[in-house]
């Protein structure tokens, strides 16, 4: 595993929190930035909690320390706040699998078929998709189409063949999109750690692809399902406190245990894979987000035109997720919220 270079400069840190209270502005963290990232901030979640805070914030600057399509989505909902991302280079190797023109040919192909987006897309994207979805209400949003009605799910083709087999509808057509983090979360590995950690429980995440290729392998009968937790993030946060296991088995990026281990220092936490780290999460740091306040760079912004029609798409999402929809599967033994 790479090992990162870290600023965790307390004088940084507060000179951070002393800008951002200059500013009037909330720092938004993904569960998978750097750990100091995530500790200057005044939220930490994954993307649907992070587009939850941004429609609900009063600051008048969001630092959304995420990717490019997670700042698009703050923007999106917030027209009229100040959008900074503090590194252009945070992209979405997902999200990258399709564009706007592609989206376009592939409906021209499938005249009246109705399109459902992964949130991990760009605004464009979601523009020409009557549905976005996260990985936790995939299942709902494609029962709620009606039987006899094509349906374009993009872009990831784990989530796709998922959702396809557990709602066994055959006139889905998936998007061959996928996650570069995905290829450290394999089932090799993680029935390997699970040999050696057998009392283990097995907690999965599967926000933005990283881990869906697990849940695909699942419903596929590739990984035994047994003590399998799919979980929201705030739900894999807890769930270490309502166990009584004291190893936990994480199958998503390796940021987010940095929360778990703040959360729970008595508990062990392993990674299904220490290879699984998005690099394009990594790339924001305390000095591009003190720039970020300081310069009020790198501001995102959505063209009305296209905002338009993206919001309504998001806002079925935020909402959807907000019910705590069904179980992303059959085998989910949690009763907490999927949603991402």
């Amino acid at each position: 595993m790479t090992v990162l270079q870290t600023h965790d400069d307390p004088i940084l840190h507060e000179e951070i929190r002393a800008l951002a209270k200059e500013r009037n502005a909330v720092i938004l963290a993904h569960n998978y930035e750097r750990p100091e990232v995530q500790d200057v901030a005044d939220y930490v979640g994954d993307s649907l909690g992070l587009s939850r805070e941004a429609a609900q914030t009063d600051a008048d600057v969001i630092v959304f320390c995420g990717v490019h399509f997670m700042a698009e989505t703050a923007a999106i909902l917030s027209p009229q706040k100040t959008v900074l991302l503090p590194d252009l280079a945070a992209g979405c190797s997902l999200a990258a699998t399709i564009d706007a023109e592609q989206l376009r040919q592939w409906k021209a192909e499938h005249p009246g078929a109705v399109v459902v987006a992964y949130v991990n897309t760009t605004a464009e994207v979601k523009a020409e998709s009557d549905y976005c979805c996260t990985s936790g209400n995939a299942v709902e949003v494609i029962e709620a189409i009606p039987a006899d009605r094509e349906i374009l799910f993009l872009p990831d083709m784990f989530l796709g063949a998922h959702v396809r087999r557990v709602t066994q509808r055959r006139n889905i057509h998936v998007w061959m999109g996928e996650c570069h983090v995905h290829a450290g979360i394999d089932p090799e590995h993680i029935n390997l750690q699970r040999a050696a950690h057998p009392h283990a429980e097995f907690l999965i995440h599967p926000e933005c692809g990283c881990a869906t290729p697990v849940v695909e392998a699942i419903s596929a009968g590739a990984i035994d399902p047994g003590g399998v937790h799919i979980l929201s993030t705030e739900g894999m946060i807890k769930r270490p406190g309502e166990s009584p296991a004291d190893e936990f088995i994480v199958a998503t990026e390796l940021g987010i245990l940095h929360r778990l281990r703040r959360a729970h220092p008595g508990k062990r936490f392993f990674a299904a894979n220490d290879r699984a780290q998005c690099a394009y999460m990594k790339v924001t740091t305390l000095p591009k987000v003190r720039r970020a306040l300081d310069t009020l760079t790198h501001q995102i912004t959505v063209p009305e035109s296209v905002a338009a029609r993206a919001r309504l798409a998001i806002e079925r999402m935020v909402a959807i997720g907000g019910k705590g929809g069904p179980a992303l599967s059959p085998f989910r033994s949690s009763d907490e919220d999927p949603g991402e």
